[in-house]
């Protein structure tokens, strides 16, 4: 096993209390074009900040919406996964990019909620400026020796953000080992950045891209296709890659993924990708419970995850 060398990286560059503002150059949706969900790839320049070529993919930017909430008091920062390489966005270093998904929910009064920093951010047009913060996140990273290492990554939603640059950064590099990406979403519809995943995975043998889509696809049992039931419906492609020793697993998206994920590689034997302690080691993966998880149910040196 290679060793895993996480990059040195700079935090909290710009602050809250001492933002910078930087204007917007791109907009656009990411998603297919008839998704009743509104994603948009948007991008930053930071030319003349000292974000330039300073912010590593897998890290975030905060971004500090304007106006109050009703008590008065300041919209609080929200954190944007960047999903440019850490060259910046089409190799700009002055380019940084982020996955914005607007937040529209309806409350039990039937009233509409509207997220605050997500629909600020995706209103907004090029020219336009926000005050941004960051960076954030010294782990969900890729190495520095990343060329070294096989790779699967687990998404859902906005969750792929990362795993754009990550992506990119790996083939810009001329990466021969394998690269997975299995991304979970609803509908067809909510499929994020087909137009680059897609073709790469016609144009590489050694990338692999897997949809997993819940409410249209069903399993031959008949239960829905989550990210975690590749690891039983596409073991063919899954198996070969858990089973090399210098393979990283990395997990981004909702929480709610992470507890499938880690039972499905324990009762297949990959516990190697998990730090799994008294009294959750003396049980069956299927019977670990809330509290396994939380408390006993770690990831390891071999798994980073982000979830929300």
């Amino acid at each position: 096993m290679p060793e895993i060398k996480l990059p040195e990286v700079e935090l909290n560059i710009y602050s809250p209390k001492d933002p910078v503002e930087v204007p917007i150059v791109e907009n656009r949706i990411c998603s297919k074009e008839a998704s009743p969900n509104f994603v948009r790839h948007v991008t930053f320049d930071v030319s003349g900040t000292e974000l330039e070529g300073r912010v590593k993919v897998g890290q975030s930017v905060g971004i500090l919406p304007p106006g109050e909430n009703e008590n008065g008091r300041p919209y609080k920062l929200r954190l944007y996964s960047v999903s440019s390489p850490s060259n910046g966005e089409r190799g700009n270093s002055n380019l940084i990019s982020t996955t914005v998904k607007r937040t529209i929910e309806e409350l039990e009064n039937n009233e509409l909620y509207l997220g605050v920093c997500s629909n600020y951010l995706a209103d907004l047009k090029p020219g336009d400026t926000v005050q941004m913060t960051g960076p954030s996140g010294r782990r969900f990273l890729l190495p520095e020796n990343a060329t070294d290492f096989n790779y699967i990554f687990f998404a859902t939603g906005t969750g792929i953000a990362p795993y754009r640059g990550m992506i990119m950064e790996l083939m810009e590099a001329g990466i021969e080992n394998e690269v997975l990406l299995v991304f979970g979403c609803p509908y067809r519809t909510d499929l994020l950045y087909p137009d680059y995943f897609e073709p790469l995975d016609e144009a590489r043998d050694n990338f692999h891209y897997l949809p997993y889509i819940s409410r249209e696809d069903r399993r031959a049992n008949g239960t829905k296709r989550y990210v975690q039931t590749c690891l039983e419906d596409d073991s063919d492609i899954t198996d070969p890659i858990l089973e090399k020793e210098n393979t990283l697993l990395y997990i981004c998206g909702l929480k709610g993924m992470e507890s499938g994920i880690y039972k499905t590689l324990a009762n297949k034997g990959f516990k190697e990708y998990l730090d799994i302690r008294e009294p959750a080691i003396e049980k069956e993966p299927d019977e670990w419970d809330e509290n396994d998880m939380k408390r006993y149910v770690k990831p390891s040196a071999r798994t980073f995850v982000e979830v929300y």
